[in-house]
Parts: structure tokens; C-alpha cells; sequence
């Protein structure tokens, strides 16, 4: 098995070995090339970010600046959307469902080393997946780490440390990140704290 082999399958692998660097060289050229395009380029917007992610629904908008590791880890579904400076660490598989929302400054992070200084001193690192389901908001500057999966239609606040994982149809918030109660149909006619909607096309 070799480092690449062994980075997909969740074992310590070395980074620098095997291609990988190689790999990651090729992806900061497209990242660099899509980050600087002009905001009108929508449609050389489009085609490069579709070169860059693994997977796309027809529908998918990232606001550069964008960064990620290899790009072909990262899956995200139907009506994309993420606001700017998205970093993911996709050493490991990234899926994302459906109907996402991400804020601004938001980090997933697959990537990881180990905890002892001479085990990490080696140069191993590994990868662990993340999951987000379909329906999903994430606030700004959320952070994600390895291994956890968010279930569909959370909500993740603001400011939010990701640490295990959240279980359909939640707010959750904090560092680390915990369940504050669950979204129920009462959620629907307000679109802001105790704020009711003043239109009646929001229902889906």
C-alpha cells in the first residue's frame, strides 16, 4: 500500500511521498487560478470549481477565497452555497448533502497528527471523513475536526468548535460544540429571534 493509498484508507501516511506533494502542487494552481478571477468571470468561476471538488450538484457557489488540499475529496450536493475564505483540509473524504449554507471563515478539517511530539515528530499524519448531511447551515467561523458528522437540517452557530457529532434537526453551538434544542415546525414563521415573517412565499 502507498502513502496515497494509505491517506484514502484512514492509516498514517507520509505527505511528502508517493505523488502527494505533487498532487497538492497542481490543486494550489487551480485554487490560485480561481481565487483571482475577476467577479464577473462567473462561467470560467464555475467550470474551475467544478475542476477543482471531486462532486457537484448543478448548482454550486463558493466566494473566493477558497483553499483546500487536493479538491477531489470533497463531494457537496444540489444548491451549494459558501461565503468567503472556506477552508477544507481534504486529505480524507468531505461529503456534503444538499441545501448547504456555510458562513465566512468556516474550516473542515480531515487532516490530523498524532499527540505525542515523537510519534508526531515522524512525519505521519492521517485523515478521517466528515459528513454533512442535506439542509445544513453552518455559522461563521465555525471550525469542524476530523471524524464528526453533522445531521441534516442542523444549524451550527457561530463561532462553533465541531468536535463530535451533531444529530439531525438541531441548533447547536459552542466550543466545544453542544445541542442547544431541537428545530420543531413552530421554527417556521420567523426568520430572526422572536421576528415573524411579513410575506407568505417562505414556506417550502
Amino acid at each position: 500500500m502507498n502513502q496515497k493509498e494509505r491517506m484514502l484508507a484512514g492509516l498514517p501516511y507520509k505527505p511528502w511521498l508517493d505523488g502527494l506533494s505533487e498532487e497538492r502542487l497542481e490543486n494550489k494552481k487551480r485554487v490560485y487560478e480561481f481565487n483571482r478571477l475577476s467577479p464577473e468571470a462567473v462561467e470560467e468561476q464555475d467550470r474551475l470549481i467544478r475542476e477543482i471538488l471531486g462532486k457537484t450538484g448543478d448548482s454550486v457557489h463558493i466566494e473566493a477565497p477558497f483553499h483546500c488540499d487536493y479538491g477531489y475529496n470533497i463531494e457537496v450536493g444540489e444548491n451549494f452555497f459558501a461565503n468567503f475564505n472556506l477552508t477544507i483540509l481534504d486529505v480524507s473524504t468531505v461529503q456534503i448533502g444538499k441545501n448547504a449554507q456555510i458562513g465566512p471563515n468556516v474550516s473542515i478539517y480531515t487532516a490530523g497528527h498524532p499527540v505525542h511530539p515523537d510519534s508526531r515528530n515522524s512525519g505521519y499524519e492521517y485523515g478521517i471523513p466528515v459528513t454533512i448531511g442535506d439542509n445544513v447551515w453552518i455559522g461563521g467561523n465555525v471550525i469542524i475536526l476530523p471524524g464528526v458528522t453533522i445531521g441534516n437540517n442542523a444549524v451550527i452557530g457561530a463561532g462553533s468548535v465541531v468536535t463530535k457529532d451533531i444529530p439531525d434537526s438541531v441548533i447547536a453551538a459552542g466550543d466545544p460544540c453542544r445541542i442547544i434544542r431541537e428545530i420543531t415546525e413552530a421554527d417556521r414563521d420567523f426568520y430572526f429571534k422572536e421576528r415573524k415573517f411579513d410575506v407568505d412565499d417562505y414556506r417550502g
